[in-house]
């Protein structure tokens, strides 16, 4: 198969995460651009990283990138482009786009100018009059920063939070991709207890099991790439093929969840079912200041409600004092949490080893990890 530059993008804070996934999954000489990380792969590459990636939002195959500063140069350089190697004359080729800090700033011009310009080059090179757009269908994106357009094709379609595991939504819900990210970066080891004591629905949980029984977070879903004829099916059946031989099984229930909602915990326990997981993590019913008994080191691992699920600030600081509590009879244990309170530490009294930005959804948090209170003092 033919190499091709693919970009996978990510919410802001999580390159590194999904750069150090790529590399795992063999993905050299990568380039980190705020939310978009790029690399090449063969077309096949396509198949793998829409399955295995666990943080990133989206795959796209990179067309072409250049300077814009007026309709014109965007309409020529985009039909220059070879996009009949990809589109067949039947294809559907919804266009979106954004523009920051350019001067082609009306983001709907730029997609009707982009799309008149892939009409015309699918015209020239298919030699048809008539594109029929009854086929499938390869979103196209048009990105504009700093004048410079970049054009690329969405091997996605939905984005990759959505596993197909979660039917039900509840309050507030934590995308999935954030919550694999959170585990990711708290270097939990499947050998190790993870408890999220505040689990809702149940993704924190759910995504540390897919972590470590080692299932493709994409192997429930279907993806826009897998009708398209260049890539063909052969690839993505070898691709599922190989993501199922490196599955495993847990030997002994590690992780749970926990939280005073009982309705909650039923959309937990469904969504666990439904993304093949319901025997490997147990949820119950307890209190924050109740962890599980397992004694040496283990992992708390958290995404607190607040915003609309939360409310006043006197209900963060009994939170926050309920979570030091249950922290101090676990001396092994690490926290780690997203949350946009600023005085997580203070609560706690210690600081923590490692703070990162990250936004869910729109709200700017802070991901707090802290290693254990018994180790610190140490």
């Amino acid at each position: 198969m033919a190499a091709v530059e693919l970009v996978a993008t990510s919410a802001f804070g999580l390159e590194s995460v999904v750069a150090h996934e790529l590399e795992a999954l063999g993905y050299g000489e990568r380039r980190v651009a705020d939310g978009r990380i790029a690399f090449v792969a063969d077309e096949a590459g396509v198949c793998r990283t829409n399955l295995w990636l666990r943080a990133a939002d989206r795959v796209l195959v990179k067309l072409g990138e250049f300077p814009a500063r007026d309709f014109g140069a965007l309409f020529e350089q985009t039909a220059a482009l070879d996009w009949a190697s990809w589109l067949p004359p039947n294809a559907a080729f919804p266009v979106r786009g954004k523009s920051v800090r350019s001067q082609l700033h009306a983001v709907p011009s730029c997609q009707g100018i982009v799309k008149k310009a892939i009409v015309e080059s699918l015209r020239r090179a298919h030699r048809r009059e008539r594109l029929p757009e009854d086929g499938p269908e390869y979103p196209v994106e048009v990105s504009l920063l700093r004048d410079v357009a970049t054009l690329a094709l969405d091997t996605s379609g939905p984005g990759l939070h959505k596993r197909g595991y979660r039917k039900l939504v509840g309050t507030a819900p934590l995308k999935e991709t954030l919550a694999a990210a959170l585990v990711l970066l708290s270097r939990w080891r499947p050998d190790e207890p993870l408890c999220d004591p505040l689990c809702g629905s149940g993704t924190i949980p759910i995504e540390a099991a897919l972590i470590a029984r080692h299932v493709a977070p994409g192997i429930g879903r279907s993806f826009a790439a897998e009708r398209w004829p260049r890539i063909g099916p052969a690839a993505w059946q070898r691709a599922r093929e190989e993501a199922r031989s490196l599955e495993q099984r847990l030997p002994v229930v590690r992780i749970a969840g926990s939280d005073r909602d009982g309705e909650q915990l039923a959309l937990a326990r469904q969504h666990a079912q439904a993304a093949g997981v319901a025997s490997d993590v147990a949820f119950e019913r307890r209190e924050l200041e109740r962890l599980p008994g397992d004694e040496g080191r283990g992992l708390v691992l958290c995404n607190p409600p607040y915003g609309e699920r939360l409310g006043d600030e006197q209900e963060v600081r009994a939170l926050f004092a309920a979570m030091a509590a249950a922290l101090e009879r676990r001396p092994d244990w690490s926290l780690g949490m997203l949350t946009p309170a600023t005085e997580l530490e203070a609560a706690l009294g210690r600081r923590a080893e490692k703070k990162r930005k990250l936004y869910n959804g729109r709200i700017a948090c802070t991901y707090y990890l802290f290693r254990p209170a018994r180790a610190r003092g140490a």
